[in-house]
Parts: C-alpha cells; structure tokens; sequence
C-alpha cells in the first residue's frame, strides 16, 4: 500500500507541475487589469488529458489512504 501511495503522489506532483497555470490572471484583478479570470476557459487536447489524469489519480491516491485506514 505505502509503494502505490509513493508512485501516485510522485505521478500527481510531476502531473500537477505540467498543467498550465489558470491563475495567471489573479494578479491582473488584485492590480485592476483585465478581468477574464471568470471567463469560461473550454480544455482541449492535452490540457484535458492532463487534467482528467490529475482527477484520476488524486481519487486513486484518496481511495488508497482511506483503504489504508481503515486496515490499520
């Protein structure tokens, strides 16, 4: 159990790293630049792999502590 919680969250950490930062315009509306951080932003191609994979694996890594728990 303590192998596949270590590889899901290395896969998790290295998977978060890639995505694109969403809020890059945070910034702007603390400074009274542009506001399109509420625009709707639709994922394509890779961008929705990747964040489909992060949903992934962070339900694995939670399901795998809360199975680990209650084994214990």
């Amino acid at each position: 159990m303590e192998t596949a919680l270590l590889i899901i969250s290395i896969l998790l950490i290295v998977i978060v790293l890639l995505q694109s930062s969403k809020a890059e315009g945070a910034a702007q509306i603390i400074s009274g630049g542009n506001s399109d951080l509420f625009t709707k932003r639709k994922e394509r191609g890779s961008e929705l792999f990747i964040s489909r994979v992060t949903l992934l694996l962070g339900l694995a890594f939670f399901g795998i502590c809360l199975v680990s728990m209650f084994i214990k």
